[in-house]
């Protein structure tokens, strides 16, 4: 049974343990901080709500979580969703929407089906994340120039023209803010990679701008004041109406979510040798999704970064992530008054750093020189991600995903046939099982199938087999190369029954896998056939073809290749 991986943390527990615990933790709960604020300024809520969500969600996914060593919190992947949200249905339907996907995420759990979630495609996983770094970037584009905008549209496509129409408000002095912290990101892991240049950047920064009087906006020109404690949980409002409007998007947030946060513990995994439970993991997520919004926060999961920090400074227990949380909280109780000199144009330079880094780029070159296939999920699911919707994306991309597959698979079986004759020299001669080694009585059909015999190949297995007007006696299909059947594929073999039942034709089946024979046994096709004429391997069945034709037939010998050979 799935247990917090806190509890077995905590077996032989050392004070040494503890110390490089508390330090990873003080670490990544300073390296938090900035990146709180900014994905609450870029989701569209207030930088508070940011804080809120990295306090109590990264508190639960590191207490109750299947990771020793993950991070939670609001990550730049939501943002395009959380967007979307807040301007058609206000942050109660946020709520809403989060909640819902909280007890999703908890369902999922809590069934076993963690798993499910690593079978959306690599290549979906590259395109909408690389979308979602466009969209991210795209969305800090105001803050960098410094322009004066009243209203910004969600959608990429609106956003470029409102920034195009209100070029004439750039304000170089907000260019220069961004310009030194973006460089001050970029060159600082030259000076230390222990303190995070993005934390440099926004002390140093603000502390500029509030010391020379830079006329540029700041988080409490914009938002006002930052609260110092955490509010009291609240119940969002919501009706049947609401719950019905948001599904689509919880359903986004949930899978997101999940992925997210899998994808991030599995990066942990290789960086500390030890095993995730998925399931577990996705029960902390689903709680912390939950809580979250009770206490006015944002959808959260897994940040591979903020891991990754978490693992280089020594966290190996989830203790160093609670304590993330509580110095979170701590500087939010003392320090939160002065998060409103934040400058944003220094905000929107870690952003677009967090955007530059999540873009994937080596990921990119991989897909696009690989399959054209593979390079038109990506490509369709990164447009429609900057383009639409993201959810959307994950629709299509997976709808396509599934038809590439389809298509290989079915471009992947083949269907070929021998006549008998025996010729050593073919190169399957040093296969004990090859046909080249057995001599096929006259008056007998081989057909061997190669690759699953489904909806997608039934085609080539009807124009080789079904149209095939060679006269015969007695045909045998070979399957050990065929591991599954569906329902098409059952079809057609009884439609093969059936013409070779008109033709006077004796059918045997031989070599046939677990699968397919269950679901012929179960469907009734064994029994139709004839249990004597269904075969684990293909000497008896050419000896049985021999009987019916009345001809002596000389076994070879043969080596099991399939689970049901010699059966």
């Amino acid at each position: 049974m799935s247990k917090p991986e806190l509890i077995n943390a905590l077996k032989g527990y050392t004070p040494k343990a503890f110390l490089n615990d508390l330090v990873a933790g003080l670490i990544v709960g300073v390296v938090a901080l900035p990146l709180a604020i900014a994905f609450g300024i870029a989701s569209g809520v207030p930088p508070a709500r940011g804080i809120f969500t990295a306090i109590v969600a990264g508190f639960i996914i590191s207490a109750l979580g299947g990771s020793r060593v993950q991070i939670g919190g609001p990550t730049g992947a939501f943002v395009v969703i959380v967007y979307g949200i807040i301007r058609d249905f206000g942050y109660d339907g946020l709520a809403v929407a989060t909640l819902m996907a909280g007890v999703m995420l908890i369902l999922l759990g809590a069934f076993k089906l963690g798993s499910l979630v690593k079978f959306i495609p690599y290549t979906i996983v590259t395109g909408f994340t690389a979308g979602i770094a466009v969209v991210i970037a795209t969305s800090q584009v105001g803050d960098f120039l410094g322009l004066t905008l009243r209203d910004v549209p969600g959608d990429f496509l609106g956003k470029v023209g409102a920034y195009a129409g209100a070029i004439g408000t750039v304000n170089p002095w907000a260019i220069g803010v961004a310009v030194a912290a973006f460089a001050v990101i970029s060159l600082w892991p030259r000076v230390s990679r222990r303190i995070p240049g993005s934390l440099v950047a926004i002390i140093l920064l603000t502390v500029l701008v509030q010391l020379l009087g830079i006329p540029v906006e700041t988080i409490g020109s914009r938002f006002g004041s930052i609260p110092a404690s955490l509010p009291a949980p609240r119940l969002p409002a919501m009706s049947l109406e609401t719950l019905r409007l948001v599904f689509p998007a919880a359903i986004s947030i949930a899978v997101l979510g999940a992925v997210e946060s899998l994808l991030s513990a599995v990066v942990a995994d290789g960086l500390t040798g030890h095993k995730h439970d998925s399931d577990m993991e996705l029960i902390a997520q689903g709680i912390a999704n939950v809580a979250s919004p009770l206490f006015g926060g944002i959808p959260a999961t897994g940040a591979i970064a903020r891991t990754a920090t978490n693992i280089k400074n020594g966290g190996r227990t989830p203790v160093a992530g609670i304590v993330h949380a509580l110095t979170l909280l701590l500087i939010m109780l003392a320090l939160g008054r002065f998060a409103v000199y934040i400058p944003m144009a220094a905000l929107s330079a870690v952003l677009l750093s967090v955007a530059l880094h999540m873009a994937g780029f080596p990921a990119i070159r991989s897909v696009l020189r690989g399959q054209k296939s593979d390079s038109a999920v990506m490509i369709a699911t990164f447009a429609i991600t900057v383009l639409v919707d993201l959810t959307v994306a994950i629709e299509i991309g997976l709808i396509l995903a599934a038809i590439f597959f389809i298509k290989k698979m079915g471009d992947v079986a083949q269907v070929k046939a021998v006549r008998g004759g025996y010729d050593p020299g073919e190169p399957e001669a040093h296969d004990r099982n090859s046909l080249a080694l057995r001599k096929v009585p006259e008056g007998v059909l081989v057909f061997e199938i190669e690759g699953p015999l489904f909806f997608g190949s039934v085609q080539k297995f009807e124009s080789n087999v079904l149209m095939d007007s060679t006269r015969y006696r007695a045909l045998v299909l070979r399957m050990r190369s065929t591991i599954y059947l569906d329902a098409a594929g059952l079809h057609v073999l009884e439609q093969l029954w059936k013409d070779c039942q008109k033709k006077n034709i004796t059918l045997l089946i031989s070599d046939i896998h677990t699968q397919p024979y269950l679901l012929a046994k179960k469907a009734g096709l064994e029994a139709t056939v004839g249990t004597a004429n269904v075969f684990g391997n293909l000497d008896d069945a050419l000896a049985r073809a021999a009987e019916i034709l009345g001809v002596p037939y000389e076994r070879e010998r043969y080596e099991p290749t399939v689970a049901r050979e010699g059966a």
